[in-house]
């Protein structure tokens, strides 16, 4: 009798030891902190934007956090492949700038409706198909014209703290040069240290909360949903979706993708009321999910991901204590933290829309656009810099 239990213990450690790997545990720890550090302080300033009040903000990150690790651990663990999902930084900064003014429920319809169009585009293939019809040079140049105002704000908190935004930028540089994929986290805990012996970090508001779910009834203004949704839904997918579909295949994951855009779309339409405004796949943190030191065998390094989700969920429930941390942070750190995160996509999307000189002007023209901040009939600068980049393109295509 004792053989079946010292046989079913052996199994249950085996077990236990596959799933409680270190390299697992650690490299999904190391995607989630990465991150939280890189973009959290850019989902704050959209949800400012909207209006948002720190109960709203939390509730947001509890939104986030759950759809997170929900399709993180389900699509990782049924498809055997390491799948990251994330929210969409460049949603985010999209929205920083678009929501202002906006009222709160037309800001959840906008999520609604975005995530609706991922949801279509998954459930009936048509990802590829779409994306094939906006030149990657135009998404890119929108993209960079989002971002250019984050990107800005590094340089203007060096008026108010420059030693500490200083600090920060020669550990971000620093960090680039010895090409370490820890600069953004380095960079942020040199901020932090500055700030706290200077003084700057009001430890006293910060409590340990857990976050509250608060459902705001949306409603659906056409301005809105164009000038907000559609920009929301492109940047996802051209800037978000595209490279975390190219991630997997570069590391030999055959994983098909409309399931992929379907489920993280649908997540998005179920968590928006709450403030879950758009849920894609990851890139730069998925990376890390699959790389050797994740583990040796990239038939087990889904594990890392499941992990991703579990700290994810943790992070999401958290979501209140998240929010008195960053309130007691200086607002020069978060600026800075979040321009200096995104000066490596605002250069790659610069040089991916400069790059073909036959769509040059197109991309120019976008670029400039999106980033004057434009507003016609209620419309942003984003859509209207998509609409007359194609229109330009389109006539310097005839001509040829």
């Amino acid at each position: 009798m004792a053989r079946p239990v010292a046989t079913k213990f052996i199994v249950s450690k085996e077990i236990m030891i596959r799933f409680f790997g270190l390299s697992h545990i650690s490299a999904g720890f190391i995607a989630v902190l990465v991150g939280y550090t890189s973009s959290a302080a850019i989902v704050f300033q959209a949800a400012t934007a909207a209006g948002a009040s720190a109960a709203h903000i939390s509730s947001w990150l509890l939104a986030l956090g759950l759809g997170m690790g929900v399709t993180c651990i389900g699509l990782s663990l049924y498809f055997r492949s390491p799948v990251l999902t994330a929210w969409s930084t460049p949603g985010a900064a999209l929205l920083a700038t678009a929501l202002a003014g906006v009222p709160m429920s037309d800001a959840i319809g906008t999520f609604i409706f975005a995530s609706a169009l991922l949801t279509i585009c998954g459930v009936t293939g048509w990802v590829e198909v779409l994306m094939q019809h906006i030149p990657k040079s135009l998404a890119a140049a929108m993209l960079a014209g989002v971002l250019l105002r984050f990107g800005l704000g590094v340089f203007v908190s060096l008026e108010s703290q420059l030693w500490l935004v200083a600090l920060m930028l020669l550990i971000y540089f620093a960090g680039r040069r010895l090409n370490s994929r820890y600069t953004i986290p380095l960079t942020f805990m040199g901020g932090l240290v500055w700030a706290a012996q200077g003084g700057l970090i009001h430890f006293e508001v910060v409590t340990i909360t857990l976050a509250r779910p608060i459902f705001t009834v949306p409603t659906f203004t056409l301005s809105t949903l164009i000038g907000v949704g559609i920009p929301l839904f492109i940047v996802t997918m051209a800037s978000q979706n595209v490279p975390g579909i190219a991630v997997l295949r570069a590391n030999g994951y055959q994983t098909p993708v409309s399931p992929l855009i379907g489920w993280t779309g649908l997540t998005g339409v179920l968590l928006a009321p709450f403030g879950g405004y758009q849920f894609n796949l990851a890139a730069i943190t998925a990376a890390i999910c699959m790389s050797p030191e994740a583990d040796r065998n990239p038939d087990r390094r889904y594990l890392a991901a499941v992990w991703a989700g579990i700290f994810y969920l943790i992070t999401g429930l958290l979501g209140a204590t998240v929010v008195s941390v960053f309130t007691a942070l200086p607002k020069e750190l978060v600026a800075a933290i979040a321009g200096i995160a995104l000066l490596g996509t605002i250069g790659s999307s610069l040089s991916g829309a400069l790059h073909d000189d036959r769509e040059r002007d197109a991309a120019l023209i976008t670029f400039l656009v999106t980033a004057s901040g434009l507003t016609l009939s209620g419309i942003g600068s984003a859509f209207w810099g998509l609409l007359l980049g194609l229109a330009v393109l389109k006539v310097i295509t005839r001509k040829k």
